[in-house]
């Protein structure tokens, strides 16, 4: 990445550069090797053409095609959807080209630890919350009110909060649509973030609790997982004050956990974007590829999600697969979403979204080639289907939409303990674990001080990316050790859940 005054250039192989701010007809960039003069007015985050394009020409940008120009583009020019196409449509076939990935040297992971909770199975957790899990949408106002009754009776309590995840599922479901939504809260009940959970049903729904008892596993209810208590509403006469006498125990058992040192190689981190601009793929995304690549190195793990935002990038993906049976299971990822759109009769390649596009993203692979950058370097270990939990250390690909509310739940699921969040334009978002918003510009961070954690603009005003990658690592740590994240101040949580059937 080199920067020439108000446009940044990615890569040298780039035929476009990028407005680090807004350029007025007639305003020239000294390129060291000549002057281009702007032909018309570039937004901030939009592209400028470095040379002359043909049409047809591809464009390329991070060293990639990002499409092709459907006209001639002059040098100056302003370059995005009026005279770009994608060179994206249908399936593909793809050949296993593994690529020669060096191990980064790093310091040791028992040297690096953040304060955390060791459960008696083995897990570890970075909080201590208690949480309450509904089997079906119509208690969601139940378990609420139950959570809003017991934080403020537990306040004073040794647990970091009482919270609810309500969602609409769970009744009127068939097939794959309601083991989507028992896979998914099988996740959050397990997930050692929640020093206790009372699982919560009303007695009538599909979902019920013998049948969510069926998928949940036979440890559930055993020693493995003391902390998990059952409640069916339409059993008992005032579930209000059942509900506070289970919570009451669940408190006792999770209040004496105490937080102590441990290795930052049982991180389990999603890693997200959403809100995304021209700078994603530039500053914060490229951040997290740094930290996702440390962390992986020290032993942690790492999750990438979002599939429909891994098309036109997916070959780099395929070929970091760390064997050809991890590749095969990429390819499966990629051409069963691409079906799935197509068995709905939509097209494939709708992405960026209308907020994307005004942020200067063009494409579906100008969105998905600065998305995959968060996944790092490092070799992909592992692929995991819908509401499947990590079992391997190492970069994970895990099968969800690009939705920021069910791609950030999907990664919870599966057990990771934080979400890193890159924005370009901002969301006040967070999902059921700490959810670490990270701007990609620094006007962001400025103008949503109550949304943002951290900065990553400074890599656009000087700041070197390993200084800042060191800065935000030590916040993750922060985090993990009990730091709050603006979602969390805020009490904004929630979750979602796919789905891709009838409702009876």
């Amino acid at each position: 990445m080199e920067i020439f005054g108000k446009v940044v250039k990615i890569n040298e192989k780039d035929n476009v550069a990028v407005a680090l701010h807004d350029i007025n007809t007639g305003e020239q960039i000294d390129t060291g090797n000549g002057i281009i003069t702007a032909r018309e007015p570039v937004p901030s985050g939009h592209k400028i053409a470095w040379k002359d394009i043909s049409s047809g020409e591809n464009v390329i940008k991070y060293g990639y095609p990002i499409g092709h120009a459907t006209r001639t583009i002059l040098q100056g020019e302003w370059i995005h959807t009026h005279n770009v196409k994608t060179n994206l449509e249908g399936l593909e076939e793809y050949v296993y080209s593994p690529a020669d990935i060096p191990k980064p040297v790093v310091e040791s992971s028992e040297s690096v630890t953040f304060q955390g909770y060791v459960h008696e199975n083995g897990q570890v957790g970075i909080r201590n919350e208690i949480w309450i899990i509904p089997t079906v949408g119509c208690i969601n106002k139940t378990a609420e009110r139950l959570a809003q009754m017991a934080d403020k009776a537990f306040s004073d309590r040794n647990i970091d909060g009482v919270y609810s995840f309500g969602h609409p599922y769970g009744c009127s479901e068939l097939g794959d649509d309601l083991r989507y939504t028992q896979k998914i809260l099988r996740g959050l009940i397990r997930h050692p973030n929640a020093g206790g959970v009372l699982v919560l049903g009303l007695g009538c729904e599909n979902n019920n609790i013998p049948e969510m008892l069926k998928i949940l596993g036979d440890d559930i209810q055993s020693s493995s997982f003391p902390n998990v208590e059952f409640l069916n509403m339409q059993s008992v006469q005032d579930e209000l004050d059942e509900g506070m006498a289970k919570l009451e125990e669940l408190v006792q058992k999770a209040e004496k956990a105490q937080r102590e040192p441990v290795p930052v190689s049982k991180l389990v981190i999603g890693l997200k974007c959403g809100g995304s601009d021209g700078f994603s793929g530039i500053t914060a995304n490229p951040l997290i590829g740094m930290i996702s690549d440390r962390l992986v190195a020290m032993g942690g793990t790492t999750i990438l999600t979002e599939v429909p935002e891994m098309f036109g990038a997916e070959t780099i993906l395929m070929d970091r697969s760390i064997n050809k049976e991890v590749f095969e299971k990429t390819v499966r990822l990629i051409n069963d979403f691409k079906s799935y759109f197509i068995r709905y009769g939509q097209p494939v390649y709708e992405n960026p979204s209308p907020g994307n596009k005004e942020g200067g993203i063009t494409t579906l692979e100008d969105k998905s080639l600065g998305c995959t950058q968060k996944g790092g370097t490092s070799s992909v270990v592992d692929v995991l289907d819908y509401g499947e939990q990590v079992v391997k250390n190492g970069l994970n690909l895990l099968n969800g939409p690009g939705n920021d509310l069910v791609s950030s739940t999907v990664m919870a699921a599966a057990g990771a303990h934080m979400v890193l969040f890159s924005t370009g334009r901002g969301t006040p978002y967070g999902c059921a674990v700490p959810t670490v918003k990270i701007s990609t510009n620094s006007t962001l961070a400025k103008k949503k001080t109550n949304w943002i954690d951290f900065n990553a603009g400074v890599l656009l005003e000087g700041q070197s990316a390993q200084k800042t990658a060191d800065e935000l690592f030590d916040l993750i740590c922060q985090v993990a050790s009990g730091k709050k994240t603006r979602n969390e101040i805020n009490g904004f949580r929630e979750i979602a859940i796919f789905k891709d059937g009838v409702t009876l």
